[in-house]
């Protein structure tokens, strides 16, 4: 009778792995090999750029280009372990004494030369912290975590240091959300928010990360809240909200909104005098929602053609094209545009180069999409606070980069009084 084994069979061996065939690399075993050579030559070189002088070669005397504070002598090796994406290995840090200088209080001591490729106490290098970190914020526990970068780092991660990358991630993440805004040159101001589905009390429950995104006088774009809520309701916002105003946000020059009432109510309360452009591409969708099958590539057509038109007069005199043909043929349509107002063109204030990138809010659209790829073999993220933390991990561990605005360049000048004319 047939009988299945978990047992290892006689052709396993603790080397192999998945099949019995051999799978040593000879070119992953030369490039780990030569990873200590090449760390032990950085490090040497280093403390040749300290001493003044290569290894073997006499100390030049006081006025032949000695460099200032570089006298001092070398004494031997001490070993150091290091784990990175290239595996464990152990190298040979040199050692050496460097003469203070004798115009300080100190002068005429020596001091312990200091690397800088292998700080103190440095066990793992940062791309390896970001794996295992990684790893653990995408729901596995540390026992999977272990086993899952055996091959990587070849058996030389174990629970202890997987608890400690988790605890130094969270901490960072904890100085992340209480850093000062006040030193933030923030003169434009994203929010959006995103639904993703964590484990709750044992089901599988949907909530919302709430995201703030900046944009600094220079044009670049930065991270500045994350908020798991239950979902965008005025409480919710206003919540993230007061928190940027506690940390030192100031009112921000312009903000781009998704249109959800919820977000509308809060920003009313917090900053009634500030400008707000709401999002082109989600009102699009919401007048196809109120047309017809038959009539969504037309209504598509006649949005575009006012929203992407070229000049301010352009674009009033399409809107009101817009509402007296949409009246007539389909009045749910129209009534949705006259709804947002002239806050759906506050954009044409500002210059033309700086139209596509206020119009919508695709700067976090474009985070959300990246998010939920990088997670989408997670039907389930293990919690609320693991959803955000990940989604802050993405972006402080550079997988995901952000780029300046378009039109950054024209961020200082000031936007037009004039508004839409909204008569049709």
């Amino acid at each position: 009778m047939m009988m299945d084994s978990t047992k290892p069979s006689a052709c396993s061996t603790a080397d192999e792995h998945f099949l019995c065939d051999d799978w040593f690399d000879p070119l992953e075993s030369g490039v780990r090999t030569r990873i200590r050579g090449f760390i032990e030559e950085l490090l040497e070189a280093e403390l040749d750029a300290a001493l003044g002088r290569a290894r073997y070669e006499r100390g030049r005397v006081e006025g032949e280009g000695s460099p200032k504070g570089g006298v001092g002598s070398r004494h031997g090796h001490r070993e150091r372990s290091l784990l990175g994406t290239f595996g464990a290995t152990t190298v040979r840090v040199p050692r050496a004494r460097l003469a203070i200088p004798p115009s300080t209080s100190s002068g005429g001591k020596t001091r312990e030369w200091r690397n800088a490729t292998i700080p103190a106490y440095q066990r793992r290098t940062k791309r390896a912290d970001a794996l295992i970190a990684g790893a653990y914020l995408s729901g596995t526990n540390t026992r999977r975590v272990r086993r899952a970068l055996a091959a990587l780092f070849g058996g030389a991660v174990g629970k202890d240091t997987v608890s400690r990358v988790w605890r130094k991630t969270k901490g960072d993440w904890d100085a992340w959300n209480a850093r000062s805004l006040q030193e933030e040159p923030i003169v434009r101001l994203i929010l959006d928010g995103t639904v993703v589905r964590v484990r709750l009390d044992k089901k599988a429950t949907s909530i919302s990360l709430l995201v703030a995104l900046g944009v600094r006088a220079d044009g670049q774009k930065a991270l500045l809240a994350i908020k798991n809520m239950g979902g965008e309701s005025e409480a919710a916002w206003r919540a993230l909200l007061d928190n940027l105003v506690v940390r030192g946000l100031r009112t921000p020059e312009l903000v781009i909104v998704d249109g959800g009432s919820g977000l509308d109510k809060a920003l009313a309360a917090l900053w009634p005098e500030a400008p707000v452009q709401r999002c082109t591409v989600h009102k699009h969708r919401n007048l196809i929602a109120h047309a017809p099958d038959r009539l969504h590539e037309e209504v598509s057509a006649d949005y575009n053609d006012m929203i992407y038109a070229a000049t301010t007069g352009e674009i009033e005199a399409k809107r009101k094209a817009f509402v007296r043909k949409w009246r007539l043929k389909c009045k749910a349509v129209a009534d949705s545009l006259e709804e947002a107002g002239e806050r759906l063109f506050t954009f044409a204030r500002f210059p033309p180069s700086q139209w596509k990138s206020i119009r919508t809010t695709n700067a976090i659209e474009r985070l959300h999409e990246e998010f939920k790829r990088r997670i989408k073999t997670q039907t389930v993220l293990p919690s609320a606070e693991t959803a955000a933390m990940l989604f802050w991990a993405l972006l402080a561990s550079g997988q995901i980069l952000m780029r300046k605005v378009d039109g950054w360049k024209s961020l200082a000048e000031k936007p037009s009084d004039q508004i839409i004319d909204l008569a049709a």
